[in-house]
């Protein structure tokens, strides 16, 4: 078909949806877009963005006026094609009915990243679905349907092969896992989760889910046990309730409120091998929450306690004495003091400050998955 006679005429086409709409009958409003639909199909890939912007304006128009069902099939035949009007492909993704919205939310590569997110945030569960299931994902679209999700969306988007995570979605996916054997194990098995989280994953898996991660990855399996040894002896949010912990905080709090917490009190605790009151010692001289301090505590690299003790100001002997105690707790090699030295000391306040800037985001996002 020449495209230049497909489109010939748009005033008269125009005119004629105008009758079909004010006076036509359902049968024929569905007709009118059975045919404009094929007029564009038949010649897509000839179309100028010219021709395309006004078949863009005619489907506009027309799926104002038409029903629920000529929009699902309108849909269903739109989705696939590579050039199919954008808006019109928009205003289909952010309809309220699944039936018109999941075809194009699950295929059509004219919705860009904005256009998904706006879906994502303000729609049904059965649209995130919709969304979780396309070929590739980007790490903006998947924080919020980690975040908004119910646990089939979130299950079905960590399964998905074309799906990328930001650290900030990795955080809550870990989050969201714990007691949940399948979302933990398809987590864990994502090779670039980032490996601290990987730890806490670890840390609060069941043996099965340990089990899964041996069995998926032998290669890797004699390196599972050392990381959940490490996990276990330093990540405690398992046990947060337990009444030593809370002993121990109150300790803190104490201190703390009687003006008696002091960097000097933060070596005792570290030397002592007392890590909940170091933790909490050091989130209070931070300000930051214990869960923050914890979380960054136990990261696998030292980059997390030095941010922490830069920000509360306190001196290399301190620091140091932080590194050993989590080397003795963690039963693994000794740090290389001497290189964390260095870096400590070109570590500024202001870069260290904006660092647990971000941290206290994370924790926000994290504890509010449904807020938009």
């Amino acid at each position: 078909m020449n495209s230049k006679v497909a489109v010939a005429g748009p005033d008269n086409l125009l005119d004629e949806l105008q009758t079909t709409l004010a006076h036509g009958t359902v049968a024929r409003r569905v007709e009118t877009l059975r045919r404009v639909t094929d007029l564009f199909i038949n010649g897509a890939v000839d179309y100028s963005d010219q021709q395309i912007e006004l078949f863009d304006d005619v489907f506009q128009y027309l799926i104002q006026q038409i029903e629920g069902s000529a929009k699902a099939l309108l849909s269903n035949r739109l989705a696939p094609l590579p050039d199919a009007p954008p808006r019109t492909v928009r205003a289909l993704a952010l309809d309220d009915l699944i039936e018109v919205a999941a075809p194009v939310l699950s295929q059509s590569e004219r919705l860009d990243d904005d256009a998904l997110i706006e879906t994502a945030r303000t729609k049904s569960q059965a649209h995130l679905m919709a969304i979780s299931t396309r070929k590739v994902l980007s790490g903006a679209v998947t924080d919020v349907l980690v975040q908004r999700g119910d646990d089939e969306v979130v299950q079905n988007t960590v399964n998905n092969p074309g799906a990328e995570f930001s650290e900030c979605g990795f955080t809550r996916l870990v989050n969201r896992a714990e007691g949940n054997d399948d979302l933990s194990t398809s987590v864990g098995l994502r090779s670039n989760i980032p490996r601290h989280l990987y730890l806490k994953l670890l840390a609060k898996a069941s043996e099965t889910v340990r089990a899964r991660l041996e069995a998926a990855n032998p290669l890797q399996a004699k390196e599972v046990p050392t990381a959940v040894r490490k996990a276990t002896k330093l990540a405690r949010s398992a046990s947060a309730a337990s009444e030593q912990i809370a002993i121990a905080h109150a300790l803190v709090k104490s201190l703390h409120e009687d003006g008696r917490l002091n960097e000097q009190q933060v070596e005792a605790f570290a030397k002592a091998g007392k890590f909940d009151e170091a933790n909490a010692s050091i989130a209070a001289l931070a300000n930051v929450t214990v869960t923050i301090a914890e979380n960054m505590m136990i990261e696998t690299r030292t980059e997390g306690v030095m941010i922490l003790a830069k920000v509360a100001g306190l001196s290399w002997s301190t620091v140091r004495a932080i590194i050993n105690m989590r080397d003795d707790l963690s039963r693994m090699g000794p740090t290389d003091l001497k290189a964390c030295q260095a870096t400590y000391e070109r570590l500024r306040p202001a870069t260290a400050q904006q660092v647990l800037r971000f941290h206290r985001m994370q924790q926000a996002a994290a504890e509010n998955p449904g807020s938009d």
